[in-house]
């Protein structure tokens, strides 16, 4: 599977971005997908995931209740809705996806999309 992220860009601190995850691929309802980021100077962590049906989601403690991860397998997409943004939410968002089986690591990644809260 190919991934394809977008929607970053300069926002101000309280204001919201959506990301999308375009996933190339008939295969792609099979796969968890997830959200990660990297801010400068920092090592990249994990930031949303959700399972291949949706019916598993999960967050970092910092973005719950600001961030919330969909997906649409009709469309091949994946969303993250970002609300209440702060400065220490600028980092480059990446997209990833893993096969739902026990075991499997995130093996497919995006490009990664900008996303700069300003303060």
């Amino acid at each position: 599977v190919q991934l394809q992220a977008s929607g970053g860009g300069l926002v101000q601190a309280g204001g919201s971005l959506r990301l999308s995850c375009a996933a190339s691929g008939r295969t792609f309802p099979i796969y968890d997908m997830g959200w990660f980021r990297q801010a400068p100077g920092k090592e990249r962590e994990f930031v949303a995931a959700i399972s291949w049906n949706g019916g598993s989601i999960d967050y970092i403690d910092s973005v719950k209740g600001r961030f919330t991860i969909s997906r649409d397998n009709a469309k091949n997409m994946v969303y993250l809705q970002m609300n209440s943004l702060k400065p220490e939410d600028t980092a480059v968002y990446y997209c990833a996806a893993k096969r739902s089986v026990v075991g499997a690591g995130y093996g497919y990644w995006g490009q990664g999309t900008l996303v700069t809260v300003s303060s």
